[in-house]
């Protein structure tokens, strides 16, 4: 059987020493959630189901298809290990897993791990053995419970509005990694476009030379090293020809990064933001955010991409249509979408998927907080990354507002984790700290659109839908973080508003919309809704199955020219 999505996961960080666990596991579902009482770890049990990982059992892809509510499920594969692969330690990866994990080696608990969307890593080396060893995981979910970030997936049996099948369990790629007791565990990268270098911070295990190199397109153009003996470190690496990162050129630096016996391949880029008055400055140049929103779902995959091409082909959807970004919407997106986002020059915001969580409850911060952190700390990395937003829309729930310290903390502690990009502590609704002040703004006639952001030009006054929950202050960056939703006229599914006629009124009223944002010079971008169809929601400028709806070139011709704040 040929291996689904056997690519790498993450080039980031990248060894030659491993094998994807991806394909055929036993499958089994528990929703009495007694399997750990009755030992369905143990080795020699076997379930009668087969899935093929990394695909959720809800997706036609996994070969279950199961789409009613899945509270555990258990996992079990063999995997052979040499005495060879003994002499180091043995990493075992998950990509994600949703929500809660439970991994067993060798009937034994080896690691668990909670947060649904977030990859994480566990040290087996204790458990294994040379031979056959046998790894078992349980997953456990809840959609329904308010302590528990589910994204757009469905609290209800079925799909409605814009909430979308669930996942459960494993949905990102299982890998192994061979590593040398001394290696390279972690490393921090902060380019400096100034000096034309990269200040590296690498978190080591054991005594050995660091030494990195960096390569432009086979050539190399810098090198340093040092000596040490574990823990953090730090260096500057610079480099003897400067190419920047920006939008539509993914100029990027491979590293080869060495330590011991150890051999990482990675890559940086020379790119910087910053917010300057209104103005979002990349390399200190303004560049209008012409983004769309995208929420990585698939009609036969759900979370998971079928291929690591559709991944990258989704970016060139956009860039199709003129876009130059994308909010990665409620949502951890696998580090191969940052990757072909970093080759391809495509700004990203980084979200979280925060709906299903009591924003209400002070310890919902127990069920947001680490795994954000884990986000953060993972993509920190990625050129294409130019903000951060970990909140989207967070309403009130039974009567009760939001619990305005859970945001605010969420956003001083991104703030400390990051102090290099910008942060929306809530896009749309209710802002308590934040560095832009964005909206959402679903008006479907132009002219009532442009009157309602003309205002910021004229008088300072920023548009929204709360003033009396949040308070714009004249001056702040902002932007239309959501806006569009245009249903096509074909009288099946939903989007915002009422129904163009026609294509030809869909195309005057996109282009009036989008019109009054880029000739806003107070308006740092706009975010369209949306780049696909989802399901019953059918706003997207593309099917669920990625056909275009429209001559993508109209749509690229509004979007791409100068926008105000663009202009010297």
């Amino acid at each position: 059987m040929l291996i689904p999505r056997p690519e790498h996961p993450n080039p980031q960080f990248e060894r030659k020493n491993w094998i994807s666990l991806n394909g055929e596991w036993q499958f089994y579902i528990d929703n009495g959630e007694s399997g750990e009482e009755r030992g369905l770890y143990h080795p020699d049990t076997v379930f009668d189901s087969k899935i093929l990982v990394p695909f959720c059992p809800q997706s036609s892809l996994s070969g279950i298809e199961h789409k009613d509510f899945l509270r555990s499920v258990w996992y079990k594969k063999e995997v052979r290990i040499t005495e060879e692969q003994l002499k180091g330690d043995i990493l075992l990866h998950f990509g994600a897993v949703d929500y809660e994990a439970f991994v067993y080696v060798n009937g034994e608990l080896a690691g668990t791990h909670r947060g649904g969307f977030i990859s994480f890593c566990i040290d087996i080396t204790p458990f294994v053995k040379a031979g056959v060893n046998v790894i078992a995981v349980q997953a456990t979910d809840d959609e329904r419970s308010p302590l528990i970030p589910h994204g757009k997936q469905s609290e209800k049996f079925y799909s409605h509005g814009c909430n979308y099948t669930r996942t459960t369990g494993i949905w990102q790629t299982v890998w192994l990694e061979f590593v040398p007791k001394t290696r390279i565990k972690k490393i921090k990268l902060r380019p400096d476009i100034e000096t034309s270098s990269v200040h590296i911070t690498a978190l080591l295990k054991g005594e050995a030379k660091l030494t990195v190199s960096a390569f432009f397109q086979g050539r190399q153009v810098g090198c340093a090293e040092m000596q040490a003996k574990g823990g953090t470190v730090e260096m500057y690496l610079p480099f003897s020809e400067t190419h920047l990162w920006t939008v539509g050129q993914g100029n990027l630096y491979d590293l080869t990064l060495t330590y011991g016996e150890d051999s990482v391949q990675s890559y940086t880029a020379l790119r910087s933001v910053r917010l300057d008055g209104y103005r979002f400055l990349l390399n200190e140049k303004p560049v209008f955010q012409r983004l769309v929103l995208d929420q990585g779902f698939y009609p036969d995959g759900i979370y998971t991409a079928p291929s690591d091409a559709e991944l990258k082909a989704d970016i060139e959807h956009s860039l199709a249509f003129g876009f130059n970004g994308a909010r990665l919407h409620e949502k951890i997106f696998e580090e191969r979408t940052l990757y072909h986002a970093d080759k391809l020059g495509y700004l990203i915001w980084g979200e979280y998927p925060n709906w299903g969580l009591d924003h209400s409850r002070p310890e919902a911060i127990y069920g947001m907080l680490p795994e954000w952190i884990e986000e953060v700390e993972r993509d920190f990395n990625h050129p294409c990354i130019i903000g951060w937003c970990p909140f989207n829309e967070t309403w009130d729930v039974d009567g009760r507002q939001q619990f305005d310290d859970l945001l605010r903390l969420v956003y001083r502690t991104t703030k400390a984790l990051d102090d290099t990009r910008p942060c929306i502590d809530t896009s749309g609704n209710y802002h308590v700290e934040t560095d832009i002040f964005d909206v959402h703004d679903y008006e479907q006639d132009p002219a009532v659109f442009k009157e309602h952001f003309d205002r910021l030009m004229e008088d300072g006054v920023l548009f929204q839908h709360f003033e009396d929950r949040q308070e714009y202050k004249i001056g702040m960056p902002t932007f239309v973080s959501e806006y569009g939703g245009i249903q096509k006229s074909d009288g099946s599914g939903w989007g915002y508003g009422n129904a163009p006629k026609n294509d030809e009124e869909f195309i005057e009223r996109y282009r009036g919309l989008t019109n009054a944002l880029l000739d806003n010079d107070r308006m740092l971008g706009f975010c369209y809704t949306q780049l696909t169809d989802v399901e019953q929601e059918k706003n997207g400028l593309y099917t669920y199955d990625r056909v275009a709806k429209f001559d993508p070139e109209i749509f690229r011709q509004i979007n791409s020219r100068k926008a105000a704040i663009e202009k010297e």
